[in-house]
C-alpha cells in the first residue's frame, strides 16, 4: 500500500489460507470412476463449445480406474454439448460395450484402444477433425516452437506421416500408438490431432492449446517467416510448463466454466 504518510501494510494471510486447486485424491474406485466421467462430460461439451465436432467424428476416451483395460467413450451420434454423465459408454478391449446404452465409434476402439494398452501411463486420449489441426496436417508439418505455448510441445510430438483412411483396423492402431512413443500430442498426417494425459483435464487441455498452437503457425507463416524460439529456450519452457500437473491447473478455469452454468451434465 502507497501513499498514506503512517499507514502499514496488512501482514500477508497464511499460505495455508489460500486457496490453489490441486487434483483430487479418492477414497475409493467409485469416486474416481464418477470424477472420471464427470470430466469426461465437461471435456466433451467443451470441445463441442469450440467446434471440434465433425458430425460423428471425435472422441475423448477415460480409463476406467478399476478395469484397466476398459474405457469410458462418448456415445456413437449424441451431439458433444447434449453429453452427461449417465451418457457414457464403457468398453472393453475387444471394443463390447461393457455398460450404457449406445453404440461407440468403431475408430474410437480401434485408434484409442491401441494407445490406452501402449501407454499404461496414459488416463485420457482426445482425438478430433478440429480445423486448424486439420489444416497443419495436410502440411505434414510438426508445431514449432515459435511461442511460449507451442514450447509445451517441443519434442514432445510426433508427426503419424501416413493416411489409410478411417482407422478401424488394429494394427493401423498399434503403428499409431508407436509413433506416439512417450509423448504427449500426435499429428496425424490429412486427418488431426490426438493429445494424451494422465487425466481426463491434462488430455484436454493439451488437445486445446494445440489446436490453438496450430492456429498461432499458420497464421504467423502466413504473415511471413516466424521468429523459432532456440532450443536451450524451447526445452526449459517445455520443463516449464509441458508437465500433466500444469495442464491440469490451467484446466480448471475452464472445467469451473462450463459446469456452472450446465450443471445438467452431472445428470
Amino acid at each position: 500500500m502507497h501513499g498514506t504518510p503512517g499507514a502499514t501494510e496488512p501482514p500477508p494471510l497464511p499460505t495455508d489460507r489460500l486457496r490453489f486447486a490441486m487434483p483430487p485424491r479418492h477414497d475409493s474406485v467409485e469416486d474416481e470412476r464418477r470424477h472420471r466421467k464427470e470430466r469426461l462430460a465437461c471435456a466433451l461439451r467443451l470441445f463441442g463449445r469450440h467446434g471440434f465436432e465433425d458430425g460423428v467424428s471425435g472422441h475423448i476416451t477415460a480409463r476406467d480406474p478399476e478395469y484397466s483395460e476398459c474405457f469410458w467413450v462418448n456415445p456413437f451420434g449424441v451431439p458433444f454439448a447434449h453429453i452427461a454423465v449417465s451418457d457414457l459408454v464403457l468398453v472393453n478391449s475387444e471394443g463390447q460395450v461393457v455398460e450404457g446404452g449406445h453404440h461407440v465409434n468403431q475408430a474410437a476402439f480401434t485408434v484409442h484402444s491401441q494407445v490406452h494398452a501402449a501407454r499404461p501411463d496414459v488416463v485420457a486420449v482426445a482425438h478430433c477433425h478440429s480445423v486448424h489441426g486439420r489444416a497443419l496436417s495436410a502440411l505434414g508439418e510438426l508445431l514449432e516452437p515459435i511461442t511460449q505455448e507451442s514450447c509445451a510441445f517441443y519434442e514432445d510430438h510426433a508427426l503419424y506421416d501416413s493416411y489409410s483412411g478411417v482407422s478401424v483396423d488394429a494394427e493401423e492402431g498399434r503403428r499409431i500408438a508407436r509413433v506416439l512413443g512417450s509423448g504427449k500430442a500426435l499429428v496425424l498426417r490429412n486427418h488431426g490431432l490426438l493429445t494424451v494425459g494422465d487425466s481426463v483435464d491434462a488430455a484436454a487441455w493439451w488437445f486445446l492449446s494445440l489446436e490453438r498452437s496450430c492456429q498461432v503457425q499458420l497464421l504467423a507463416k502466413a504473415a511471413g517467416r516466424p521468429v523459432r524460439i532456440d532450443h536451450r529456450q524451447a526445452v526449459a519452457t517445455r520443463e516449464q510448463l509441458g508437465g500433466d500437473l500444469v495442464a491440469w491447473i490451467n484446466y480448471q478455469p475452464l472445467w469451473q466454466e462450463v459446469t456452472r452454468r450446465e450443471p445438467d451434465l452431472f445428470d
